[in-house]
């Protein structure tokens, strides 16, 4: 993608990102019961959701990967796959910041959260293992395979609500959310700007790839040189 493109798109991600703080602090009113400790929940949950769309692009990637055997299928598995970690940090940052006022504690062994954080570490051992590998295929091979394992915990972390009690709010079934019209034009907006915020974080993270790759080209040829 071209770099004006990319300049283009963001500039796009930092207008929604304004836009959507207004939204939450200033159009979206105050909820009843928990006052403006809510306001957390329009970043939680968008940070969340995009959190698992950051882990489906690493399974996209990933499965590419194995079947073409492509670098640039990698490059977008492991970028996606960052991505998505440093996402679900942050959930797991303001959901305690969230929890404590209203449920009295900053951490319950509630199966959502306990799935979201086996997903959080499943991740986290993907880029341990590629780490932890020098040549390029068999590193590309063998986090290709965690990738596609470990994204198999979105669904079950997504669907915890409904297959264990807990909790958690269910924010799976519609007739479930009872929220004021501005709030959800406030979440819809902060999960428009975060999702943007993953796409050109995700560009840029391939770039720094790109570039590393080619300065491991210009080393090799610079030893066979000397």
């Amino acid at each position: 993608m071209k770099e004006k493109l990319k300049d283009a798109l963001a500039l796009v991600t930092a207008v929604l990102v304004v836009s959507a703080l207004y939204m939450v602090f200033v159009y979206a009113p105050t909820e009843a019961d928990m006052g403006d400790i809510q306001r957390i929940f329009y970043f939680h949950v968008s940070f969340a959701w995009t959190g698992f769309v950051a882990f489906f692009g690493t399974f996209v990637g990933s499965l590419m990967y194995l079947i073409r055997k492509k670098r640039f299928w990698d490059i977008f598995a492991v970028s996606s796959a960052e991505i998505g970690i440093a996402f679900c940090l942050v959930v797991l940052t303001t959901g305690p910041i969230w929890a404590r006022p209203v449920w009295g504690a900053w951490w319950t062994w509630d199966p959502r959260l306990v799935t979201f954080l086996i997903l959080t570490f499943m991740f986290v051992a993907y880029m341990i293992v590629r780490g932890a590998i020098e040549e390029e295929t068999k590193r590309g091979r063998f986090s290709a395979v965690i990738g596609i394992i470990a994204f198999l915990n979105v669904p079950l972390t997504y669907v915890a609500n409904v297959m264990w009690r807990t909790i958690h709010p269910d924010v799976i079934r519609p007739d479930k959310i009872d929220l004021d019209p501005r709030m959800i034009h406030a979440l819809f907006m902060s999960l428009s700007a975060i999702t943007l915020l993953y796409v050109i974080l995700l560009l840029r993270r391939m770039d720094l790839e790109g570039m590393r790759d080619r300065v491991a080209e210009l080393k090799k040829k610079i030893m066979k040189e000397a």
